[in-house]
């Protein structure tokens, strides 16, 4: 099978590019910006008609779009995630054998839901942010695109090679300079609200498995498991072996650096060795003044249709989160 893969360089790219190169049934093309790339294009800024070229030369079957900002202004985050988008939907409408198409959309694009309740690919998005908005107009782009494709929605990923932009890879850079200055606190902002984790290598098998199988439409793909962003920093803390303390901006908590007991529990449960400062969310209420307290992904469709689940734990994704910053020079 002949892919295309757009979005190689990023944090979920990479991990699929590594992927799909181990798999002997599959022939890979990579499409970017960047001169590792196997075709240079860029996506923001190329037109339909030279990328349906690009499509008519490879002639993939399957295009995978890993491609897209998650940081930046509204003005750049629509231009990666939604205008890229209208234009490899289009590229592909207009080549002569329009390949499937397997695009990697974000949780972001639900916005709010009910607390305590896991959310259905069946649940009206309301995002909040440019972030989640352009993610959305994306998916929906594809979705009326008419072409045969799936939209995988992705929660929260962690894993080795977070950026040092999200929760955990601050954290880590965090931990790693009190680490070496021998300094006792690390600050961090709120980590009250609870995500549903899930490994970048557990993503990039969901979409290995999209790319070969019949599945259309939005796909969630999360743990299925809502865990307190707290109690998993708490995990990061351990691994690191930093014997201070974490304090969260604008609520002077004080975490400790023990913890014991594993992650791996249902949905909502506190890790043991915690003082609990908030209340579990209440079903069907979102609390006033948090965008998004809570998330939690329905995982039964990728199970059912991609006969996928996950397989890294959250330790140890936290752990090989820490064993990468601690090793680079």
């Amino acid at each position: 099978m002949r892919v295309l893969l757009l979005g190689a360089d990023g944090f979920i790219g990479r991990r699929v590019t590594d992927r799909l190169l181990v798999d002997q049934e599959l022939q890979v093309t990579v499409l970017g910006r960047r001169d590792s790339a196997d075709i240079r294009f860029d996506l923001t800024a190329g037109s339909p008609g030279a990328l349906a070229r690009f499509l008519d030369a490879v002639a993939p079957q399957v295009v995978i779009n890993c491609a897209g900002a998650t940081y930046g202004s509204s003005r750049t985050l629509i231009r990666a995630n939604t205008l890229a988008v209208a234009t490899v939907c289009e590229a592909i409408r207009r080549s002569r054998e329009p390949a499937r198409l397997v695009h990697v959309g974000s949780a972001a694009e639900y916005g709010p839901v009910p607390g305590g309740v896991p959310v259905a690919e069946s649940a009206e998005p309301r995002p909040v942010g440019p972030y989640g908005v352009s993610k959305l107009a994306g998916t929906e782009l594809v979705l009326a695109s008419g072409l045969d494709a799936a939209v995988l929605r992705v929660f929260d990923v962690v894993g080795p090679g977070s950026p040092t932009a999200s929760l955990f890879g601050r954290l880590a850079e965090g931990l790693r300079r009190a680490l070496e200055r021998e300094e006792s606190q690390v600050r961090m902002p709120d980590l009250s609200g609870y995500r549903d984790f899930v490994d970048v290598r557990d993503v990039a098998r969901a979409i290995q498995a999209a790319a070969v199988s019949a599945a259309t439409g939005v796909i969630n793909i999360g743990s299925g498991h809502a865990v307190r962003a707290r109690d998993a920093a708490q995990l990061l803390v351990r691994a690191s072996g930093f014997e201070g303390s974490i304090v969260e901006e604008n609520r002077s908590v004080l975490l400790p650096a023990q913890v014991g007991g594993p992650v791996d529990q249902p949905a909502g449960h506190h890790l043991p060795g915690h003082r609990v400062l908030e209340p579990r969310p209440v079903e069907g209420r979102v609390p006033a003044g948090e965008p998004v307290p809570w998330r939690q992904a329905d995982v039964r469709t990728a199970r059912d249709r991609l006969g996928w689940r996950t397989q890294v734990p959250l330790e140890e994704s936290l752990g090989d989160v820490w064993l990468e910053t601690a090793c680079r020079v």
